[in-house]
């Protein structure tokens, strides 16, 4: 029950926050899509101490804006290296997914592509496959700058053992 009515706030946090309209009519609409959403997620049984979406809301702000300042930094990259095409080195790596759950290793993967430059082509339980544009970008997935990052957001350390090994 405790999942449903974090769940419930926090959309309807975010529907207020992004709508910005507060007529009778919007709000009950507002209140009828969250409720659809609750309902759905109840029935399809996405919610529990995994999925707990209040698990990363007080970090999740930081994450984003980490993650937007590494995508307008891969962006310049990118655009530097389209000006002096000899930068680009387009190269499939292998990069360790140290990290515990589904939902840290989902993230890591989107992050990953959404950052210029990079595609991950696969994703499995300890490993990423990942094509990289620029050795560079290859370089900082092999740092594990971003893992580490995920691991924060998740609130657990990374499995380092299992990444350097």
């Amino acid at each position: 029950m405790r999942y449903l009515i974090t769940l419930s706030l926090l959309l309807a946090l975010l529907w207020l926050g992004i709508s910005g309209v507060y007529k009778p009519l919007i709000l009950l609409l507002g209140a009828a899509s969250v409720a659809l959403v609750v309902w759905l997620a109840e029935r399809m049984e996405v919610l529990g101490a995994e999925h707990d979406p209040g698990l990363f809301s007080w970090r999740l702000p930081g994450y984003w804006a980490w993650l937007v300042w590494q995508i307008v930094l891969a962006n310049i990259a990118v655009a530097r290296s389209v000006l002096n095409p000899e930068r680009i080195r387009p190269q499939v790596v292998r990069v360790p997914v140290p990290l515990h759950t589904p939902v840290a290793k989902v993230t890591y993967g989107n992050s990953v592509t959404l950052t210029p430059g990079t595609v991950t082509l696969a994703l499995s339980r300890d490993e990423m496959i990942v094509h990289a544009l620029l050795e560079e970008a290859a370089e900082d997935l092999r740092g594990g700058a971003m893992a580490e990052r995920i691991a924060w957001l998740e609130g657990h350390p990374p499995q380092w053992g299992e990444r350097n090994a």
